[in-house]
Protein backbone atom coordinates (compact mmCIF):
# COMPACT_ATOMS: atom_id res chain seq x y z
CA UNK A 1 0.00 0.00 0.00
CA UNK A 2 1.25 3.23 -1.13
CA UNK A 3 1.44 6.23 1.31
CA UNK A 4 2.31 9.71 1.36
CA UNK A 5 5.95 10.94 3.12
CA UNK A 6 4.02 12.74 5.54
CA UNK A 7 1.94 10.03 6.59
CA UNK A 8 4.78 7.64 7.70
CA UNK A 9 4.15 6.71 11.49
CA UNK A 10 6.18 5.02 14.33
CA UNK A 11 5.73 1.14 14.18
CA UNK A 12 5.48 1.32 10.47
CA UNK A 13 7.50 -1.24 7.99
CA UNK A 14 8.44 0.03 4.93
CA UNK A 15 9.57 -1.30 1.32
CA UNK A 16 12.40 1.35 1.19
CA UNK A 17 15.42 0.90 -1.57
CA UNK A 18 14.93 -2.87 -1.84
CA UNK A 19 14.89 -3.83 2.14
CA UNK A 20 12.26 -3.51 5.06
CA UNK A 21 12.61 -0.88 7.31
CA UNK A 22 10.85 -0.42 10.66
CA UNK A 23 10.03 3.33 11.44
CA UNK A 24 11.92 4.32 15.07
CA UNK A 25 10.84 8.13 15.15
CA UNK A 26 9.48 10.57 12.90
CA UNK A 27 9.69 14.50 12.93
CA UNK A 28 7.52 16.63 11.02
CA UNK A 29 9.31 19.87 10.30
CA UNK A 30 8.02 22.78 8.39
CA UNK A 31 10.85 25.46 7.31
CA UNK A 32 10.91 28.80 6.46
CA UNK A 33 11.67 28.26 2.57
CA UNK A 34 10.28 25.53 0.99
CA UNK A 35 8.19 22.93 1.57
CA UNK A 36 7.51 20.43 4.70
CA UNK A 37 8.97 16.99 5.31
CA UNK A 38 9.09 14.73 7.26
CA UNK A 39 12.08 13.33 9.02
CA UNK A 40 12.37 9.32 9.47
CA UNK A 41 14.62 7.52 11.85
CA UNK A 42 14.09 3.90 10.27
CA UNK A 43 16.12 0.54 11.44
CA UNK A 44 16.43 -1.99 8.98
CA UNK A 45 14.96 -5.61 9.82
CA UNK A 46 17.57 -7.67 8.27
CA UNK A 47 20.52 -6.32 8.81
CA UNK A 48 20.33 -4.11 11.72
CA UNK A 49 21.51 -0.64 10.19
CA UNK A 50 19.73 2.41 10.83
CA UNK A 51 19.20 5.43 8.77
CA UNK A 52 17.59 8.83 8.31
CA UNK A 53 15.48 9.69 4.99
CA UNK A 54 13.38 13.16 4.67
CA UNK A 55 9.91 12.45 3.23
CA UNK A 56 8.42 15.03 1.08
CA UNK A 57 4.37 14.62 0.89
CA UNK A 58 4.84 14.82 -2.59
CA UNK A 59 7.17 10.87 -1.88
CA UNK A 60 5.35 7.88 -1.74
CA UNK A 61 6.44 5.06 -0.09
CA UNK A 62 5.70 1.11 0.33
CA UNK A 63 4.02 0.77 3.80
CA UNK A 64 4.09 -3.21 3.97
CA UNK A 65 1.87 -5.55 6.43
CA UNK A 66 2.80 -8.07 8.49
CA UNK A 67 1.58 -11.24 9.08
CA UNK A 68 1.61 -11.80 13.33
CA UNK A 69 1.33 -15.19 14.77
CA UNK A 70 1.78 -16.42 18.44
CA UNK A 71 4.67 -19.33 18.80
CA UNK A 72 5.96 -20.79 22.20
CA UNK A 73 9.40 -20.61 22.99
CA UNK A 74 10.54 -24.49 23.75
CA UNK A 75 14.92 -24.14 23.72
CA UNK A 76 17.65 -22.89 23.21
CA UNK A 77 20.89 -24.66 21.20
CA UNK A 78 23.68 -22.32 20.71
CA UNK A 79 22.57 -19.14 19.60
CA UNK A 80 19.52 -20.97 17.62
CA UNK A 81 16.20 -20.85 19.40
CA UNK A 82 13.44 -23.15 19.15
CA UNK A 83 9.64 -22.12 18.37
CA UNK A 84 6.69 -23.78 18.14
CA UNK A 85 3.51 -22.53 16.07
CA UNK A 86 0.58 -22.72 18.70
CA UNK A 87 -1.89 -23.43 15.95
CA UNK A 88 -0.46 -26.27 13.63
CA UNK A 89 2.51 -27.52 16.11
CA UNK A 90 4.88 -26.70 13.51
CA UNK A 91 8.61 -25.80 15.21
CA UNK A 92 10.72 -23.46 13.86
CA UNK A 93 14.15 -22.30 14.49
CA UNK A 94 15.78 -18.58 14.46
CA UNK A 95 18.84 -16.69 15.64
CA UNK A 96 19.00 -15.16 19.47
CA UNK A 97 19.95 -12.15 17.63
CA UNK A 98 16.07 -11.63 15.96
CA UNK A 99 15.05 -10.33 19.37
CA UNK A 100 18.15 -7.83 20.63
CA UNK A 101 18.61 -7.62 24.16
CA UNK A 102 15.04 -9.27 24.61
CA UNK A 103 16.44 -12.25 24.74
CA UNK A 104 17.78 -12.32 27.76
CA UNK A 105 14.19 -12.32 29.40
CA UNK A 106 12.85 -15.25 27.26
CA UNK A 107 11.43 -17.80 29.72
CA UNK A 108 10.59 -21.53 29.19
CA UNK A 109 7.02 -22.46 27.88
CA UNK A 110 7.06 -18.29 26.93
CA UNK A 111 4.58 -17.29 24.51
CA UNK A 112 5.92 -14.67 21.69
CA UNK A 113 4.54 -12.55 18.78
CA UNK A 114 6.04 -13.92 15.40
CA UNK A 115 6.33 -11.09 12.71
CA UNK A 116 5.84 -12.58 9.07
CA UNK A 117 6.56 -11.17 6.00
CA UNK A 118 5.71 -13.46 2.87
CA UNK A 119 6.06 -16.46 5.73
CA UNK A 120 9.32 -15.12 6.67
CA UNK A 121 9.59 -14.45 10.12
CA UNK A 122 11.67 -11.41 10.51
CA UNK A 123 10.56 -10.11 14.40
CA UNK A 124 10.24 -11.73 17.74
CA UNK A 125 8.41 -9.84 20.28
CA UNK A 126 8.12 -11.02 23.74
CA UNK A 127 5.67 -9.51 26.32
CA UNK A 128 5.96 -5.88 27.91
CA UNK A 129 6.37 -7.79 31.15
CA UNK A 130 7.69 -10.25 32.77
CA UNK A 131 8.03 -11.69 36.15
CA UNK A 132 10.61 -12.56 37.89
CA UNK A 133 13.00 -13.37 40.81
CA UNK A 134 15.79 -11.23 42.47
CA UNK A 135 18.46 -13.74 43.49
CA UNK A 136 20.82 -11.18 44.88
CA UNK A 137 20.15 -7.59 45.84
CA UNK A 138 22.20 -4.84 47.81
CA UNK A 139 21.22 -4.09 51.40
CA UNK A 140 20.03 -0.72 52.52
CA UNK A 141 22.36 1.84 53.54
CA UNK A 142 21.02 3.24 56.66
CA UNK A 143 20.20 7.02 55.82
CA UNK A 144 19.09 6.77 52.75
CA UNK A 145 15.52 8.46 51.89
CA UNK A 146 13.27 5.62 50.09
CA UNK A 147 11.99 7.89 48.01
CA UNK A 148 14.49 8.67 45.26
CA UNK A 149 16.93 5.41 46.21
CA UNK A 150 16.53 2.28 44.24
CA UNK A 151 19.78 0.00 44.76
CA UNK A 152 21.30 -2.93 42.45
CA UNK A 153 19.75 -6.33 42.17
CA UNK A 154 20.35 -9.75 40.11
CA UNK A 155 17.49 -11.23 38.22
CA UNK A 156 17.27 -14.93 38.43
CA UNK A 157 18.01 -14.59 34.46
CA UNK A 158 21.23 -12.27 35.34
CA UNK A 159 20.05 -9.32 34.24
CA UNK A 160 20.87 -6.60 36.65
CA UNK A 161 18.24 -3.88 37.65
CA UNK A 162 17.27 -1.05 39.80
CA UNK A 163 14.71 -1.92 42.27
CA UNK A 164 13.33 0.15 45.62
CA UNK A 165 15.15 -0.43 49.15
CA UNK A 166 12.20 -2.54 50.35
CA UNK A 167 13.28 -5.64 47.65
CA UNK A 168 15.16 -8.33 48.95
CA UNK A 169 16.42 -11.59 47.34
CA UNK A 170 14.31 -14.05 46.61
CA UNK A 171 11.32 -11.27 45.86
CA UNK A 172 9.22 -11.93 42.74
CA UNK A 173 9.14 -8.53 40.95
CA UNK A 174 7.52 -7.63 37.75
CA UNK A 175 9.88 -6.21 34.92
CA UNK A 176 9.87 -4.50 31.73
CA UNK A 177 11.62 -6.33 28.99
CA UNK A 178 12.19 -3.28 26.79
CA UNK A 179 12.81 -0.83 29.57
CA UNK A 180 14.93 -3.33 31.73
CA UNK A 181 13.18 -1.71 34.83
CA UNK A 182 11.68 -2.81 37.68
CA UNK A 183 7.53 -2.15 37.42
CA UNK A 184 6.02 -3.63 40.70
CA UNK A 185 6.20 -6.42 43.26
CA UNK A 186 4.44 -9.72 42.50
CA UNK A 187 0.86 -9.60 45.17
CA UNK A 188 0.01 -13.13 46.32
Amino acid sequence: MKISGVDIRPGNILDYEKGLWKVAKIQHTQPGKGGAYMQVEMKNLVDGRKTNIRFRSADTVEKVRLDTKTFQYLFADGDMLTFMDKENYEQITLPADLLGDAVEFLQDGMDVQLELYEEKPISVQLPDQIEAEIVEADGVVKGQTASSSYKPAVLDNGVRVMVPPFISAGTRIIVDVYAREYVGKVQG
